[in-house]
């Protein structure tokens, strides 16, 4: 007795299968990033994430869910925006709707677009709905007096100060140029440092931005100028200290708190004016408080940056682990290398440091141990119970018939 031959498997067959698969993972997948941006939506919210020391919402998501840094910025922007979109969020939660398609909506979709877009998506492919969401009339802004060339200080408070930049054409192309070259370099140096990978951590400084790129432009220019003009001086801060009460502030310039005046005191050239009951009574000399052979020393018994999971190595301040206002010693068991994001997050309270070098502790505001882990781990609950997710029609976009949606006028006081 023979047994009856095995029907061949078709590879239509067998892809039948396979999607059918990738179907239900998707729709799970689909209401668990639902539930993650509730999640976030909350956090968000309330304001918890400032308890972590982490810098943003979406530094936040990057570092706990190890996501990328693209993946948690659209994480934090729906979370975000959560309460405008109910529809959109109702069709993840039920596994219809993608994190990317609900992304793309709430990154730039005008208020009210809700319901219109919640449709749209049920059939519209990521691209189909950026398209989608250009095509939306955005509405004129007010007319205003042509502006003149100019920049100006606007504001200035007890932690920042505010300019304004206003440039024809020609020179904001120089100056556009100019920025971007200096980006480029600090870029280059941060791969240099961390590699080609770019996946985040609260540990791992984040990428030069602007700001950073602007800074790197306006010393570059000072130190040139003194290369020219021997009588120049180089970028120094200025600052007077009151020896008794040990309060500083900068010259001209506002009070300066508890975090920043141990931040320039540590590691830093500046030339500090003592002062007793508001009257000066000394200076004391332009000098790097830290000598060359001592840095040395740290930078051979320690490169990188002290902080777990960031690999900064240029630019390093040396930290006193105890201050020396508090008596701590300018030696080299009472020093630690770090990168000057860390730096500061340490002065203002995001981080504590403490223990010798080479037994150090590292703790959030909460005083919880840092360290580079995500919070994944092997899942202990049973996957959304909710139906396959087909995806997108798939047909091209005709566009010419599309209506986009059309905000609603802001009403009129008569």
């Amino acid at each position: 007795m023979t047994a009856p031959p095995v029907a061949a498997v078709t590879v239509n067959d067998r892809l039948e299968g396979l999607f059918e698969e990738l179907a239900e993972l998707a729709g799970q997948r689909n209401a668990i990033d639902g539930r993650i941006v509730e999640i976030i939506g909350e956090i968000d919210r309330d304001g918890l994430w400032g308890a972590t020391g982490a810098r943003s919402v979406a530094g936040l998501v990057a570092w706990k869910l190890g996501a990328s840094p693209g993946n948690a910025k659209t994480i934090a922007t729906v979370a975000h925006r959560l309460p405008e979109f109910p529809r959109c969020a109702e069709g993840m939660r039920e596994g219809r709707l993608s994190l990317d398609q609900v992304g793309v909506i709430a990154a730039r979709a005008g208020e009210g677009s809700d319901e219109h877009y919640a449709q749209l998506a049920a059939v519209a492919t990521v691209n189909q709905l950026r398209t989608a969401v250009k095509l939306e009339p955005r509405p004129d802004p007010d007319p205003r007096p042509q502006p003149q060339a100019s920049i100006t200080k606007t504001s200035c408070d007890e932690q920042f100060s505010t300019w304004r930049m206003t440039l024809d054409h020609l020179d904001a192309a120089k100056f556009d140029a100019a920025l971007q070259s200096h980006h480029d370099a600090l870029i280059a140096e941060h791969k240099n440092d961390h590699g080609e990978d770019d996946r985040a951590s609260d540990q791992r400084p984040p990428l030069p931005t602007t700001k950073d790129a602007f800074m790197s432009l306006i010393e570059a220019g000072w130190d040139a100028d003194v290369a020219r003009r021997p009588h120049g001086q180089h970028t120094t801060v200025v600052a007077h200290v009151d020896v008794k009460d040990k309060t500083a502030h900068l010259h001209l310039g506002p009070l300066l708190s508890d975090a920043d005046r141990q931040y320039l005191t540590c590691d830093a050239t500046g030339e500090v004016w003592f002062e007793r009951h508001g009257q000066p009574i000394g200076a004391g000399r332009a000098t790097r408080l830290i000598n060359r052979r001592l840095r040395r020393a740290l930078e051979h018994r320690h490169p990188t940056c002290a902080v777990p999971g960031c690999g900064a190595t240029r630019g390093l301040h040396a930290h006193h682990i105890r201050h020396w206002e508090d008596g701590g010693a300018t030696e080299l068991d009472n020093l630690v290398l770090l990168c000057p994001y860390h730096h500061r997050l340490h002065r203002r309270g995001g981080i504590t440091i403490t223990g010798p070098p080479d037994r150090l502790i590292v703790t959030d505001s909460e005083g919880r141990l840092l360290s580079p882990g995500s919070l994944a781990r092997p899942p202990t609950k049973p996957p959304p119970d909710v139906p396959p997710w087909r995806g997108p029609t798939g047909e091209r976009a005709d566009w010419w018939w599309y209506e986009p949606f059309q905000p609603q006028p802001p009403p009129t006081d008569n």
